[in-house]
């Protein structure tokens, strides 16, 4: 089992980031694949779990330990897999997510794209008092203030939002707030897209 990779990222896409490292170009999967703009041509460090299926091998990637043990302990839930876990974490409300379960705060827990009643009843069951001494805050900075910003960081951050399993209709909910803010990089646009879900 992969710790951690350390090589140059080579590619960005909505679901996805490739390291290269010695040749081999990884696929890994993230919650926010766009946080590595600034960091494209550049070598990184990013923590990693692997998950072997029958018709697949999958990479999911962290930016930090704590992240992965995060991620570890969402998997762990009943009804809750990789990618759910992922777009859980894509919010980078990590303490908001801890104190939510710690709380028993099922109305917070369903606002989570693919997460209802009774999944988030299982995570508060499953998890409550299991984050010990878990200190997760803003994961890590990479942002590029000087990043080039266009109109396709927009509709890059919709297209994010859309494979983290949010609906159509909520994306575009988004997007009509969106369009009022400044231009931003496709990072900033997504993570302003995914506070304003939380607020739904």
């Amino acid at each position: 089992m992969y710790e951690y990779l350390t090589g140059v990222v080579t590619f960005i896409n909505p679901y996805y980031i490739v390291v290269e490292a010695n040749g081999i170009g990884y696929q890994i999967a993230l919650g926010n694949p766009y946080r590595y703009s600034s960091q494209m041509n550049k070598e990184v460090k990013i923590y990693v779990h692997q998950v072997i299926r029958e018709d697949a091998h999958l990479l999911y990637g962290f930016g930090s330990l704590e992240e992965k043990q995060l991620f570890l302990r969402l998997v762990s839930v009943s009804g809750i897999g990789p990618k759910s876990a992922l777009a859980i974490m894509a919010s980078d409300d990590h303490s908001g997510l801890i104190h939510a379960v710690e709380s028993g705060d099922v109305t917070y827990l369903t606002k989570f794209p693919g997460v209802g009643k009774k999944t988030a009843q299982q995570m508060i069951l499953d998890l409550k008092g299991k984050f010990g001494e878990l200190s997760i805050e803003t994961p890590f900075n990479l942002f590029d203030e000087t990043a080039l910003q266009d109109a396709t960081a927009l509709s890059e951050a919709m297209e994010a939002l859309s494979a983290l399993g949010y609906s159509e209709r909520e994306v575009k909910r988004v997007e009509k707030q969106l369009k009022e803010v400044e231009s931003q990089t496709t990072d900033e646009y997504l993570r302003q897209a995914l506070k304003l879900m939380m607020k739904k």
